[in-house]
C-alpha cells in the first residue's frame, strides 16, 4: 500500500485542528477536496480515523495512532528531501583527506577547526600516510583531497595540484656537533660527514637522488651510512651521533631539542615543496567547500595545474 504524502498532511492539519473547515482555510484548498483525500487515505488503511458529527471531528483510536506515525512519516520525508539537496551542495556527506606530516602542522588544525565549523554534516577522515601510499590513494580514488610533494603526481591521469608551501631544507646536526651552533652552513664543509639519507626506494622529500645531487652540486658525494626508511629514525640516528642529514625545515617542529637544524648557504634550489592535490574527475561535492577554506587560509595559493 502507497501512503499519499499530500493525504498524511491533509489528515495532520485536520488531527491538529479537529475541523475539516479549518484545515481546509490553512492549506487553502476546498473544504470538499479535504473531505475526499481523508475519506481515499481510510479506504487504503481500511479503517475510520475520524468521528464526524454536525457538531464535532474526533479522532478515533486508530486515528490517534496513526497520527502519531503520519507525522514521523511526514518529517522524515522532508528530512530527507533536504538532506538530498545537502548532498548536492556538499554540505552533508564526507570527504577522505590525506597528508604528509609534518609538513601540513602549520595550517591543517586551522582548516579542520574551520571546516567542521562551517560544515557540521560533513564526515572528515583525515590521515597521515608514507608519500608513495598517498599517491597511490589518490590515484585509486581512497582519497578524496591530498597533502603531498608534487613530485610524482603528473602521471596520474586527471589530477589536479596547487602549491600551497614551500620549506627551505636545513642540515641536521647534534647537538654536541663541532658546527651545530653555526648559523649556516656551506655543504662543501660537510664533505668528510657520514651521512643519514631516507631509503632510495621510499623516493620520500630528502630522498637519496635529492641528497645526492645536492652534495654533487657542492663538489663531493655524500659518504652514505644510513637509509632508513622513515623520517623519524633519520632523526634518532642523528641524535645518536651516527651521521648527520639534510630534511625540510618543517621537521624541527616535532625534533628533539638534541637536534639542531641549520641553514644551508647559497641553496639556490634548497626547499621543499607541498601540494594540495585531487582528481579533476572526482564528483564530491564536499571537495571545493574544503578547498575554498584553504584558499581561505592561504590566500596566495598559485593556480592549480592540470596533469
Amino acid at each position: 500500500m502507497d501512503l499519499d504524502l499530500r493525504q498524511l498532511r491533509y489528515f495532520i492539519k485536520v488531527a491538529e485542528h479537529l475541523s475539516f473547515t479549518e484545515a481546509a482555510n490553512q492549506l487553502f484548498v476546498a473544504q470538499s477536496a479535504i473531505s475526499q483525500q481523508i475519506a481515499d487515505l481510510e479506504d487504503k488503511i481500511g479503517t475510520k480515523l475520524f468521528v464526524r458529527s454536525k457538531r464535532s471531528v474526533q479522532l478515533t483510536p486508530a486515528g490517534a495512532v496513526f497520527l502519531k506515525e503520519a507525522e514521523q512519516i511526514v518529517t522524515k520525508s522532508a528530512e530527507a528531501v533536504v538532506k538530498a539537496r545537502q548532498a548536492e551542495s556538499g554540505t552533508i556527506g564526507s570527504l577522505a583527506v590525506g597528508f604528509l606530516a609534518p609538513h601540513v602542522r602549520t595550517f591543517l588544525p586551522e582548516l579542520i577547526r574551520r571546516f567542521r565549523a562551517k560544515y557540521p554534516k560533513i564526515e572528515l577522515s583525515l590521515n597521515h600516510f608514507p608519500i608513495r601510499m598517498l599517491k597511490e590513494a589518490l590515484e585509486n580514488g581512497d582519497l578524496d583531497v591530498g597533502f603531498t610533494a608534487p613530485a610524482g603526481l603528473s602521471r596520474i591521469d586527471g589530477i589536479r595540484t596547487k602549491i600551497i608551501r614551500r620549506a627551505p631544507y636545513r642540515v641536521v646536526l647534534p647537538c654536541d656537533h663541532p658546527l651545530a651552533n653555526r648559523a649556516a652552513l656551506n655543504l662543501s664543509e660537510l664533505a668528510d660527514e657520514p651521512f643519514i639519507i631516507y631509503n632510495r626506494q621510499d623516493n620520500h622529500v630528502g630522498s637519496f637522488h635529492y641528497i645526492v645531487q645536492l652534495c654533487e652540486k657542492s663538489g663531493f658525494t655524500p659518504k652514505i651510512a644510513s637509509q632508513p626508511r622513515f623520517v623519524d629514525t633519520v632523526m634518532i640516528l642523528v641524535e645518536a651521533g651516527l651521521g648527520i642529514a639534510i630534511l625540510p625545515k618543517d621537521f624541527e617542529m616535532s625534533a628533539s631539542s638534541s637536534l639542531r637544524f641549520v641553514e644551508i648557504e647559497d641553496s639556490e634550489d634548497g626547499s621543499f615543496e607541498l601540494a594540495v592535490a585531487w582528481k579533476k574527475g572526482n564528483l564530491n561535492p564536499s571537495i571545493p567547500l574544503f578547498l575554498e577554506e584553504l584558499e581561505a587560509i592561504q590566500p596566495e595559493l598559485p593556480a592549480a595545474a592540470d596533469h
